[in-house]
Order: structure tokens, then sequence, then C-alpha cells
């Protein structure tokens, strides 16, 4: 398997507000970026589908690495509450229906296809990746036609 490293971020002017996300893809001394904005959406959207838009990217199964300073995002993976989550039919507890799950399922089955690790870094402290995402992230937030989060809200 091909080794790829990711890094993403997402950003909201306001929660919710207009929204971002950015990311940074490292595959044997090439490196694409991407990022997009939206009118109105939510940070931890943004983050979750940093991740989305990073490994829909990859064309065959990889082995990745990928780098998020949304502990909403890494802990879901590492502590598994995504598996729990889906197996319990998409509830966090009790009647409580798990937020962006329309983000989450797509992500689920991303992980299916790719052997991904989930490493949690320190935003705002000097990652020079990291910091490259936020900076794509914000930007994508003042720099292009905005676009609406279809599935906010729901």
């Amino acid at each position: 398997m091909k080794a790829v490293d990711i890094y993403t971020d997402g950003a909201c002017f306001g929660n919710p507000g207009k929204g971002g996300y950015g990311a940074v893809l490292i595959y044997n001394g090439h490196r694409k970026e991407i990022s997009r904005g939206f009118e109105l959406t939510t940070n931890n959207r943004m983050e979750i589908l940093s991740v989305i838009e990073a490994l829909s990217l990859l064309k065959e199964p990889c082995s990745v690495k990928l780098h998020s300073d949304s502990k909403y995002v890494t802990e879901a993976i590492n502590k598994g509450w995504l598996e729990k989550w889906k197996n319990n039919n998409w509830f966090r507890a009790k009647n409580q229906k798990v937020l962006n799950l329309d983000l989450w399922k797509r992500l689920y089955d991303l992980l299916k296809v790719h052997n991904v690790e989930f490493v949690w870094v320190k935003g705002h402290a000097g990652n020079i990746e990291n910091e490259r995402c936020d900076e794509l992230a914000k930007n994508a937030i003042t720099c292009q036609k905005l676009i609406k989060d279809e599935l906010y809200g729901c």
C-alpha cells in the first residue's frame, strides 16, 4: 500500500457561520492542497469534511497517517465512538442521534477502504502543515465563492 500523510483542518467564522476546510496530502515527495468554503455550517462539520475530501482523492487503498487538531474527529475514531455509533444505529445514547450523521457515514465508508491512523496535533502550536491547513480553511471562507452545505441542520 502507498503511504500517504494527510493534514486537515476546518474553520468557521461564527459557529454556525461561514466555514471552510483545508487539507494537505503528501505522497512520495508530491504535495496537493485542497480547500472549499461554505455559506453556513459548523466547525465540526468542516473538520470531518476536510478528512472526507482528502481521503476521497486517493485513487486506491492507501496507508494513511492523518493529522488533525480536532479531538472531535480523532477521538471519534481512536476511542471507537464511530464504530459504536454505527452499531447503535447511529445513536450516541438513548434518543441522542449522532450529529453530522451524513458526514460520519461517508467517513465510515472511506475508513473501510483505507488503513488510516488518526493522530491528534495541537492546533496553532507551530506544526507547519497544520498551520497551512488552517490558512487554507480560512482563505476558503474569505476568498472563494461560498457554496451551500446542503445537509447542514438536517
